[in-house]
């Protein structure tokens, strides 16, 4: 977490005026907030991709498709989904390759949920519209009500 407290005082006469930046802040939580956002995002994804490659034929038992996986990048703040090196069926049932046919479940599943793409990142992204806090304030507040 970057420091947050960094205080600018500036006197004149006899007024005070403190200013307190949250722009290191502010700028910690987009990134963090974009990253969590891009990772759920490809969670799901995944986990439809997985589900459709399973009801090919001999994919229920034998060599399962557990080969896709994901990379949220930090520098470049994006996210890419694909299929690890050396499995021999998804480059080529992906991109219709090989001799093999066209499936495209990664495109397909990709363009199919967009709205729900849609709904996991507005999750993370409408914090961004409140006052930035410390992210252990909630933790110790009690419930508004009787003791």
């Amino acid at each position: 977490m970057p420091n947050v407290k960094m205080k600018i005082k500036a006197r004149k006469g006899k007024v005070e005026v403190t200013y307190e930046s949250k722009v290191d802040q502010a700028q910690y939580l987009i990134t963090e907030l974009s990253r969590a956002a891009l990772r759920d995002t490809a969670k799901y994804l995944r986990k439809i991709v997985v589900m459709d490659l399973k009801k090919l034929h001999g994919m229920k038992r034998h060599r399962r498709p557990y080969n896709t996986q994901y990379w949220v990048r930090n520098k470049e703040a994006d996210l890419q989904i694909g299929f690890k090196h050396g499995a021999w069926y998804s480059v080529g049932q992906e991109l219709g390759d090989m001799g093999m046919r066209k499936v495209g479940s990664l495109r397909n599943t990709t363009y199919d949920n967009i709205d729900q793409i849609q709904q996991i990142q507005a999750q993370y992204l409408s914090a961004l519209n409140g006052e930035p806090s410390d992210p252990g304030d909630a933790e110790y507040k009690s419930p508004p009500g009787e003791e």
